[in-house]
């Protein structure tokens, strides 16, 4: 497998009147296309600072982060937001779905604010809504479905444009045991059935065992690595 993330001596400083605050000091690491890895730290190691940086969303200070073969860091604003679309999706802590919408139309706005050229498949929604468990709540609106409901219409709205590679933040964060580990699944689902690479920041070590690899962070560095739950399938 080749890396499809390569981060070298990645940091972040913010200024704060007259201090420097480092938020990510020197990260180094590279994940192999289709791998599942987890990043895992207590609050303020570093791990936000790391997922927003590498989904295009801030820039380091320094360092470089190559994504599929782009120099991330080097790219411009625009062509910046064009890559992301493209070839990233994002999954929260908070759903972050439009309350006028159905779960159907949240889905839908993820593929339509991807500017693709072709319309969505419908027959493809279908099956991730039927991997997702959600094939009979797509014309439901969020305030009448469950958080375990919610953030499966989250994960399909990121799985829609068929991304490479999936980022989710605390993704579990707002759920209780059953439906984190549910959400958990299908995480891996997508992993394994679409091929996607899935990078997921969580401050949770149980949940951070479903992936390949688990990277330690503290203080804003790399501070280990460990084979997670997923590293059965690898070897």
């Amino acid at each position: 497998m080749q890396p499809i993330i390569i981060a070298e001596g990645l940091s972040k400083t913010y200024r704060s009147g007259k201090l420097e605050v480092p938020a990510l000091r020197d990260a180094t690491f590279s994940i192999d296309s289709g791998e599942f890895v987890s990043v895992v730290g207590p609050s303020g190691s570093g791990k936000s600072t790391l997922f927003y940086i590498l989904g295009g969303l801030a820039r380091a200070t320094s360092g470089k982060l190559v994504i599929d073969g782009v120099d991330f860091a080097a790219l411009g604003d625009a062509e910046r937001t064009k890559m992301r679309k493209a070839r990233i999706g994002f999954v929260f802590q908070k759903f972050n779905l439009l309350p006028t919408l159905t779960a159907r139309g949240n889905i839908q706005i993820g593929y339509d604010i991807a500017e693709r050229p072709e319309p969505l498949d419908p027959q493809f929604l279908d099956h991730l809504a039927g991997l997702l468990g959600i094939r009979g709540r797509l014309d439901h609106r969020p305030s009448e479905l469950s958080g375990g409901e919610q953030q499966r219409v989250a994960i399909a709205r990121a799985l829609i444009t068929r991304p490479a590679i999936i980022l989710a933040d605390e993704p579990t964060g707002n759920l209780d045991t059953r439906n984190s580990e549910a959400v958990l699944e299908m995480l891996r689902v997508s992993n394994r059935e679409f091929k996607q690479t899935v990078l997921m920041i969580t401050h949770n070590q149980e949940a951070a065992m479903i992936g390949d690899r688990i990277l330690h962070m503290k203080d804003g560095a790399m501070v280990g690595v460990e084979a997670g739950a997923g590293a059965v399938r690898l070897a």
